[in-house]
């Protein structure tokens, strides 16, 4: 699913405002500089993008199912989710 992880890496590139090719996938949202707000705004991208619902707690992202911790987690996270969507 090389186009969700090319999705999700341009999503959190704009979001940081660098380059995708500066995406790394070991990379957590704060080596990028995404905020809390960002990472929320982050998510209603990637849930437009690809048409599903993020279970994702804004106030409390530890307690989420969605794994935030690094940007491979993400791109692993909405695979499942885009993969469960079409069972």
């Amino acid at each position: 699913m090389a186009d969700t992880k090319d999705t999700v890496i341009r999503i959190l590139a704009e979001q940081a405002m660098i380059e995708p090719s500066d995406v790394t996938l070991t990379q957590s949202l704060e080596d990028l500089g995404i905020d809390s707000l960002g990472l929320v705004e982050s998510i209603f991208a990637i849930e437009e993008e690809f048409d599903i619902q993020v279970p994702f707690n804004a106030n409390d992202p530890q307690a989420s199912e969605f794994d935030i911790s690094s940007v491979a987690a993400i791109v692993g996270a909405v695979e499942g989710l885009v993969a469960a969507q079409k069972t």
